[in-house]
């Protein structure tokens, strides 16, 4: 049995204060820093009332962040996952990801993301995951930085019913 100490929990992101928390950490480390990505756009993409923003919380400290596109061409779009350093090689990437997929997969046939070129260790990690590469984003945040599409499917979008 787990101790509740370790359990993890996603939850809605609380407030300015919790994003602005959120914003200053993501803005030290991973593709947001390689890519030179400000954090006002960070904060920007954490607050912007069209995406549903989810902390992962461990033993009471949030260990990460999740930001969903829920609606229109993509919908169940992954826009940025971030597992903060102090907390990675844990297993709460795949964590997090189980809980997404839950939520995505309750209303869409299919889960999409995006994730930088240069990123080898998301590539692997999306693949084990069972995500494959559906096309190549050129240019598409900063100029000479690709994004790779990739997606997760249960089935043709159009044999879906969404659950109640």
């Amino acid at each position: 049995m787990l101790n509740r100490m370790n359990e993890l929990h996603l939850r809605p992101l609380r407030g300015d204060a919790e994003a602005r928390d959120c914003t200053a950490r993501l803005a030290t480390f991973g593709p947001w820093r390689t890519m030179g990505i400000l954090a006002e756009k960070l904060f920007q993409d954490l607050t912007n009332p069209q995406r549903e923003v989810f902390v992962a919380e461990q033993a009471g400290k949030i260990a990460g962040v999740v930001i969903l596109q829920l609606g229109g061409s993509l919908d169940g779009y992954i826009q940025l996952l971030a597992v903060f350093p102090e907390f990675q090689n844990r297993g709460l990437g795949e964590k997090i990801m189980q809980g997404v997929e839950e939520k995505i997969f309750q209303r869409s046939k299919n889960v999409f993301l995006c994730v930088s070129s240069f990123n080898m260790r998301a590539q692997k990690f999306y693949k084990k995951l069972g995500y494959q590469k559906t096309g190549e984003l050129e240019n598409f945040l900063v100029a000479g930085q690709n994004e790779i599409l990739m997606r997760k499917t249960r089935g043709p979008l159009l044999e879906f019913c969404a659950q109640q």
